[in-house]
């Protein structure tokens, strides 16, 4: 890939859609990756007792989620190849529509300025596989709300989607590692 940005390779979707499982089974064959933010930021909050939970303060949280994944992206910017980004940005942007709060203009300068690759992979709401957990308290309703809220979001931002296949996970990552040995050769 020829620049830094080319190699920042976000996958995003609803919660429940097996981003993060897919994340640590390209990371145990050899791929750099980022945390999800909202899931650190949970278990941090959840640790110390703190607001910054979307049960409580919705716009601390996301703003403590803005700082996680700036820190990502910096911290990425020091690796070689792709680094695989569990959400990006822009998932910040699509959280706060979806609760149905004002988006900040410092939050879309964000989303303009820390850039990704064009293309995004997008993991289907997948029923079959959603479950929630002290983290993810999200309806399976909500679960799709936020897939299709991802959907606008990246594609306002100018990204390009890939459907990643509701497959099993050893099958999603053929599909991811093959899509990134095309990138590299195409960009």
């Amino acid at each position: 890939m020829t620049s830094q940005v080319d190699g920042f390779v976000v996958v995003t979707g609803g919660p429940g859609s097996g981003k993060s499982t897919l994340l640590d089974h390209l990371q145990r064959a050899g791929y750099a990756r980022s945390q999800e933010a909202g899931r650190g930021v949970i278990q941090d909050q959840t640790a110390i007792g703190g607001r910054a939970l979307p049960w409580k303060d919705r716009e601390l949280f996301a703003e403590l989620m803005l700082g996680w994944e700036l820190r990502s992206y910096r911290d990425a910017a020091r690796l070689t190849g792709p680094v695989l980004f569990d959400r990006g940005v822009p998932d910040i942007v699509g959280y706060l529509r979806l609760e149905g709060r004002p988006v900040p203009a410092h939050l879309h300068a964000a989303a303009e300025t820390f850039r990704y690759h064009r293309r995004v992979f997008l993991a289907p709401h997948w029923p079959e596989i959603y479950e929630r957990d002290a983290e993810r308290r999200q309806s399976e309703a909500e679960a799709e709300r936020t897939h299709d809220v991802m959907v606008t979001t990246y594609t306002e931002y100018g990204y390009e989607l890939v459907p990643l296949p509701r497959a099993p996970v050893a099958e999603r990552a053929r599909f991811v590692a093959n899509h990134l040995r095309e990138l590299s050769g195409s960009s």
